[in-house]
């Protein structure tokens, strides 16, 4: 889970802000772990705040690099796991569930030659998406050569992409995207 970023349009750590009385972070491990996924890592972020929602907390190795630097660290972190792919789903995606995590797992099955199995609504959404190890030379490659961006990474691999509910994947970055949601 990608729990870095400066949270300036918050104005607090997005990783704790409540919804519903949990913190963001939190819901986002419930559905990973719903869907079967560990172990549930926090990559970047302030540790200290972050040890609170009780899973491993790992440094981000490109702070203020944005969502790319933290999925080029979540890669290296997992490249020593059995497991050939990788859930990464922003902590600011409080409203994903584990049916929806679940579909992308089933896709990626489904499509074992795809190097990464993306979420879509009527756009992707990068933020929530499961890689292959296949696509981590290219993640590193495309970071080292200054990108930065995930979308623009997506474009050169093979991508398969979900569609799931816009609910699903609302995306909350500033405190009046806090709900009242329906």
């Amino acid at each position: 889970m990608l729990t870095g970023g400066a949270s300036r349009r918050m104005g607090r750590t997005k990783a704790l802000v409540e919804v519903d009385g949990t913190p963001m972070a939190a819901r986002v491990v419930a559905a990973l772990r719903g869907a079967g996924c560990a172990p549930v890592v926090a990559i970047g972020g302030r540790l200290d705040e972050l040890a609170v929602l009780g899973i491993p907390v790992v440094p981000d190795d490109h702070p203020g690099e944005g969502p790319l630097g933290g999925l080029v660290t979540a890669m290296r972190v997992f490249a020593a796991h059995d497991r050939a792919d990788l859930l990464v789903v922003a902590c600011d995606l409080p409203f994903v569930g584990p049916a929806d995590l679940g579909d992308l797992i089933r896709v990626a099955g489904e499509h074992p030659t795809a190097d990464v199995v993306v979420a879509r609504t009527d756009r992707r959404e990068p933020a929530c998406a499961l890689w292959h190890r296949s696509a981590r030379p290219a993640v590193d490659a495309a970071y080292a050569a200054g990108e930065r961006a995930v979308h623009r990474v997506l474009d050169t691999l093979t991508v398969v992409e979900v569609e799931l509910p816009a609910a699903a994947l609302r995306n909350i970055n500033i405190p009046a995207d806090l709900p009242e949601y329906p």
